[in-house]
């Protein structure tokens, strides 16, 4: 599976930390931003693959674990630190669950939203990487 935990490059004084995310520290240009926030604790979120988009996940705040699937394994990461993100390259079935009281999720996406580029249904997944 061709996913990445990248560290995000950091500013640090005595005022707090800064993260910065320019230039290359995710290898697409970012068209989308999202967040997801205030998912109770028993909900998941995700459930889905894409055909092309890649999406680079960074818990802001609080914790969650992402499920990774590529159809033959499956892969789970505990996104805890916000100079940590986990880049989930395109073709790999994702769910977001264990969702900590306060925890936020951004979303840097390489495109804008195109419902034509979900996979949302668990099985046709599994037959597209059959193809």
């Amino acid at each position: 599976m061709n996913i990445k935990i990248i560290e995000i490059p950091k500013i640090s004084d005595p005022r707090g930390n800064l993260g910065v995310i320019e230039k290359d520290c995710i290898p697409y240009a970012v068209k989308r931003v999202y967040y997801l926030y205030d998912v109770p604790s028993d909900a998941f979120r995700g459930g889905h693959a894409h055909k092309e988009q890649q999406e680079f996940l960074i818990a802001l705040s609080g914790s969650f674990e992402v499920v990774l699937d590529d159809g033959k394994t499956k892969q789970h990461v505990m996104l805890n630190k916000p100079n940590k993100g986990l880049l989930i390259p395109t073709g790999i079935w994702r769910e977001l669950d264990n969702f900590s009281s306060g925890a936020v999720c951004l979303v840097l996406a390489s495109d804008e939203f195109d419902e034509v580029d979900y996979i949302r249904d668990y099985n046709e997944f599994l037959l597209s990487k059959k193809a």
